[in-house]
């Protein structure tokens, strides 16, 4: 995959994507948001933050600011007025590759990555940049689906990955690298949504 691809696979999903994904991604969603405890002050950023299904759901009764960041115009236009509709004042989209994010080093206190590492030409360098503008102590939360271990799954996904780019997505895309690679110490590890097809990982970055 590459960016083009993906541009050109959401710009088709995002008039039908709420429609089609919301529900499915919904136990995710809230999952990945009941995990953090948010503090007044605190930085989030949300990658991936597609037409902003997560957005209004975001506590109201805490002091924070929410930077929403995607690929694809298409999607954040409807974020946006998914913003307008609820009124949410503490809230700035970015049209922003999560491979070279434009933002400080230490810059964000809660990071959330809902379907992402999947759906990108490079995952690592996707963490490696999550790492980079997390302060230390930061949390970090990916859900994402992962290559099942089950043998005719696993056979299953890894054919369907020749259609990765029409997909928008990698259905064969292994957790143990991500494991391995993120450089986050995993507090979490839970199934989530339909049949637990898709799984959360809540990471807290290193104390410096």
């Amino acid at each position: 995959m590459d960016n083009d691809s993906i541009k050109g696979a959401y710009k088709r999903y995002a008039p039908v994507y709420d429609w089609v994904f919301g529900l499915v991604f919904r136990n995710g969603r809230h999952v990945a948001m009941d995990s953090l405890q948010f503090e007044s002050g605190d930085h989030v950023l949300e990658l991936g933050v597609g037409t902003g299904l997560s957005l209004p759901e975001y506590p109201d009764d805490v002091d924070i600011h929410v930077t929403g960041v995607d690929i694809s115009q298409d999607m954040l236009d409807k974020a946006e007025k998914r913003i307008q509709k609820h009124g949410l004042t503490n809230c700035e989209l970015y049209n922003m590759d999560a491979e070279a994010l434009d933002f400080p080093d230490n810059s964000f206190d809660k990071i959330m990555v809902l379907y992402v590492l999947s759906v990108v030409p490079d995952p690592y360098k996707v963490m490696s940049e999550v790492r980079r503008v997390a302060k230390p102590g930061a949390d970090v939360i990916f859900v994402n689906h992962f290559a099942k271990e089950n043998p005719l799954v696993r056979r299953f996904e890894s054919a369907l990955s020749r259609w990765a780019a029409p997909l928008g997505f990698d259905p064969d895309f292994p957790m143990e690298p991500v494991l391995e690679n993120v450089g986050l110490n995993v507090e979490r590890i839970e199934s989530v949504n339909l049949f637990g097809y898709w799984t959360m990982l809540h990471g807290r970055c290193p104390e410096e």
